[in-house]
């Protein structure tokens, strides 16, 4: 059955979001030997008629897209079709950094408003600031054109080589300002926060494995040791996944010596079994790993070899339940397939892929969706489990195959419908973008020195702000409830923009870290350690 464009964007971008390359970085490809097929010597043929003998002009570029679209659509859901439009952005984030100026934004009217200035990019080493305002760059002129933000993207990214000037209004001053810069490379941070939860409990949270994500990952760790933690909690909640690689040093981090990591089967059957070597940082301290259901692929790599070895405790939902390995090979003129070509099994040689056989690609990843009506969300006994697929750890704990890592320690999600439709709103675009406005408006208010100041007090004027922001909602056709129940919840949600846009994404999670139903259930068991 031929797929619409729509749904294939849908599924493109889902499977893209859900776990990365995942094998390592250092891809080989099978030589491609000459067509001898049948069958695709014919779609050749095919080709070469439609090229040089059908009546119209056909766009043969396009037709061997929608064919290989609609052939990787019979594999596996996890095997991709990227052309190359795509390919760049999908890039970035696996190698951690991006050619550009390093600004986050958003139309203010007509004109680009600087939302955040990017950490180690050249518009923080230039002097750019949150509430600039981006008149020109050359001689290009980009406000009063309602210009659609992919074009603002595609002129503020790009070489490094070339100088460029910036002509930016400063509200807080009055006054334009010109600044000589060049792009560069902007760090894409994958480990989004790092700090002490108290005096002996530290806090990581990976969002997620691209290619600098492990030396990141040490130097946060580095530094939580020197502060003589002798508890880490690991978040990988919302983690879709990523390279292998450095998934298997974060885990070599936390195992001694020959303590199995993870199995990969290739598709001729060979087994590759990872192992621990004996320099880990944190062998011995107690490990809290905080999962979700959308952790996914290399989240669940370390999630397992941590629940397998018996090191430590998996503590939220079940998790997504990705077992197969991607390589992304090229198809030639930029077009890519990012390719399933092997399974892993965790320690224990459990594979925690969820069956797909039988199921379309949307129902596919909807069954995350399908767990809040199945009532798994709000009770784990709801939690399904085949009985034909039971492992043993070395310390006699039962686990399960076939569907993900089920935690030892379950957080329910047993909000109403309207608390859960809050809570997303609550972290979408139109508090973030309240925020802005309100800060922009009125910048005395929201005066702050650095973060631990800002960390440590209340939000100013609150309930102005709360009424700002219904008034903010109502005239956007976005009305929400604020009462006493979710009030507390709101004001903190947004102090945690207030700090991303003053401040930086580490100070945001420790904002909304707060009040953490996951981190607290890691704290009440550290307490009974």
């Amino acid at each position: 059955m031929k797929t619409n464009s729509f749904f294939l964007l849908i599924i493109v971008l889902l499977s893209i979001a859900i776990g990365y390359v995942f094998g390592s970085h250092r891809i080989g490809f099978s030589n491609i030997q000459p067509i001898t097929n049948p069958s695709v010597k014919k779609l050749n043929t095919l080709v070469t008629y439609l090229t040089n003998d059908y009546v119209d002009k056909i766009n043969t570029d396009s037709l061997v897209g929608v064919l290989i679209e609609d052939i990787v659509d019979e594999l596996d859901p996890h095997s991709v079709y990227i052309p190359a439009v795509q390919k760049q952005s999908i890039s970035e984030s696996m190698q951690g950094n991006f050619k550009g100026i390093g600004v986050s934004f958003f139309m203010v009217r007509d004109t680009i408003a600087v939302v955040r200035v990017l950490e180690g990019g050249p518009s923080e080493k230039a002097g750019l600031k949150s509430g600039d305002r981006i008149l020109m760059l050359d001689q290009d002129t980009l406000y009063q054109k309602n210009l659609p933000s992919t074009d603002i993207v595609s002129k503020l990214k790009g070489s490094s080589e070339v100088p460029i000037q910036l002509k930016v209004f400063r509200k807080k001053i009055d006054s334009t300002l010109t600044f000589d810069l060049k792009r560069g490379s902007v760090p894409l941070p994958s480990v989004s926060s790092s700090y002490m939860i108290n005096d002996e409990t530290g806090y990581i949270k990976i969002n997620r494995f691209s290619q600098t994500t492990f030396i990141e990952f040490s130097e946060a760790l580095a530094k939580l040791v020197d502060q003589e933690i002798q508890h880490l909690i690991l978040d990988l909640r919302g983690n879709p996944g990523g390279y292998l690689l450095p998934a298997k040093q974060i885990a070599d981090d936390f195992l001694s010596a020959k303590k199995p990591i993870v199995i990969v089967e290739s598709n001729n059957g060979i087994r590759e079994r990872t192992v621990a070597s004996s320099s880990g940082s944190f062998e011995k301290g107690s490990l809290y790993v905080l999962v979700d259901e959308n952790s996914a692929s290399a989240s669940e790599v370390i999630a397992g070899a941590i629940q397998d070895n018996d090191r430590g405790l998996i503590i939220g939902r079940r998790t997504f339940g990705k077992g197969l390995v991607q390589q992304q090979m090229p198809l030639g003129g930029g077009d890519q397939i990012r390719l399933t070509t092997a399974r892993y099994y965790t320690p224990t040689g459990r594979s925690i892929q969820r069956p797909y056989d039988s199921t379309s690609r949307d129902d596919y990843y909807a069954e995350v969706q399908d767990r809040y009506m199945t009532g798994e969300m709000q009770n784990e006994a709801n939690i399904p489990v085949n009985d034909t697929l039971v492992y043993t750890t070395p310390k006699g704990r039962v686990v399960y195959g076939g569907g993900g890592i089920t935690p030892d320690l379950y957080v329910s999600n047993d909000e109403s419908p309207d608390e859960v439709w809050n809570n997303y709103f609550l972290r979408s675009n139109i508090l973030n973008n309240f925020i802005f406005l309100e800060m922009d408006a009125n910048p005395k208010k929201y005066d702050f020195e650095n973060p631990a100041q800002f960390f440590n007090e209340s939000l100013p004027y609150q309930e102005d702000f709360v009424e700002a922001f219904k008034e903010y909602c109502k005239a956007n056709s976005f009305p929400i409830e604020i009462n006493k129940k979710n009030k507390a919840i709101f004001l903190n949600s947004a102090k945690a923009f207030i700090a991303i846009q003053l401040f930086d994404e580490n100070l945001y999670v420790r904002i909304a870290n707060q009040k953490d139903l996951f981190i607290e259930k890691a704290l009440d068991d550290i307490k009974s350690y």
